[in-house]
């Protein structure tokens, strides 16, 4: 891609949604929110990671809190903008790129919007090649960037900058002050270097977005099977298909916790998977035993329409095809398991990737 229209809009969020992993938030509000900046200020230029300049301020931007909340709890109309100009002042320098932290349904759309409302263009990367739950949890933190200085900004116009310690300070400190916003706030951090970006980001994230939104859409079109497009996309396997009895959630601490216990069907027939999720799934089980973990992907689609869900739209009846898909590998690398394995999140398991037969 070379410029984002609304017409790619559609395509982008639905693909963000999958590599949201449940997570990144409702990717609906984001496209809406995004196709209205685009119909206001035009359309975005896209930069691909390989073609920033060594000394580019790349400014991320995101939504950050629970997406249980982010549903009813809509930015204002300003308030994304507002984010990157309060860190861009602080640290007294131009921004020359906007980008995305990490894949996820709205987050992938809110640097849309900042780099529409801005008239800058929009990096085609990102931090994760997925969605993780807690600020530190980016590929740069592993290449040795700072998180802060960070803003944050609310809806009601109130604002500040953490410049912290550590990234894993940086979480603590802008969660509280998230909770304290009524669990949902704008941040901008992660400012760096086209040099950085180009050593930290996955590159062609919105592009594959597009392109997996895409997959989606062109198999229902062609009456094939949208969930082995997506499965094909990634490189991924199909783990589970059923219909979901149970959904235990709770909004706690700034993020959205629980579990789904998904009845097999078809194939999956006298099995039962539960997902464990921390706004993104975290670890798959089948009759007790795990069969996906973070890192890699554990991603939920709607059956026949191919569409992902998130943990916050699970709903009993739905359903449901439970995929796992690769993540970048620099995720497998002792840091990376050390930031974002299952014991981090409090499983008493080693990593099982995607494409491993237990």
């Amino acid at each position: 891609m070379t410029t984002l229209t609304a017409a790619e809009l559609p395509a982008l969020a639905r693909g963000a949604a999958v590599l949201g992993t449940g997570g990144g938030g409702d990717p609906h509000i984001g496209r809406l929110l995004a196709e209205q900046a685009l119909r206001v200020h035009g359309a975005v230029e896209i930069v691909s990671v390989d073609d920033l300049p060594d000394d580019a301020c790349v400014l991320p931007v995101a939504m950050m809190g629970a997406p249980t909340v982010m549903v009813e709890k809509l930015p204002s109309a300003d308030q994304i903008a507002i984010a990157v100009q309060t860190l861009a002042k602080y640290v007294g320098k131009t921004p020359t790129h906007i980008a995305c932290i990490e894949a996820g349904g709205v987050n992938s759309t809110v640097p849309v919007i900042a780099a529409a409302q801005l008239g800058l263009p929009l990096v085609d990367g990102d931090g994760m090649g997925r969605a993780f739950p807690e600020l530190q949890m980016v590929l740069p933190t592993l290449s040795g960037i700072e998180a802060t200085p960070m803003s944050i900004v609310d809806e009601k116009g109130n604002r500040g900058v953490f410049d912290t310690i550590s990234n894993q300070w940086a979480e603590r400190l802008a969660r509280s002050a998230t909770v304290d916003m009524g669990c949902s706030a704008i941040v901008s951090l992660y400012a760096m270097t086209g040099a950085e970006a180009r050593e930290s980001f996955v590159p062609g994230t919105l592009s594959q977005c597009v392109a997996l939104g895409q997959a989606i859409d062109d198999a229902r079109r062609s009456l094939a099977d949208p969930v082995a497009a997506v499965v094909d996309r990634l490189g991924g396997r199909l783990l589970h298909v059923g219909k979901v009895v149970d959904v235990q959630r709770r909004t706690t601490t700034g993020f959205a916790r629980g579990d789904a216990t998904v009845d097999g069907l078809d194939e999956s027939l006298g099995r039962l998977l539960v997902l464990r999720f921390q706004n993104e799934h975290l670890v798959a089980e089948i009759d007790g035993a795990a069969v996906a973990t973070t890192p890699d992907l554990i991603i939920v689609l709607d059956s026949e329409s191919g569409e992902p869900i998130t943990t916050e739209a699970l709903r009993y009846g739905h359903r449901v095809s439970v995929l796992a898909a690769p993540a970048d590998e620099r995720w497998h690398s002792p840091a990376g398991i050390d930031l974002v394995g299952p014991r981090y999140f409090g499983y008493d398991l080693d990593p099982i990737r995607a494409l491993e037969v237990v």
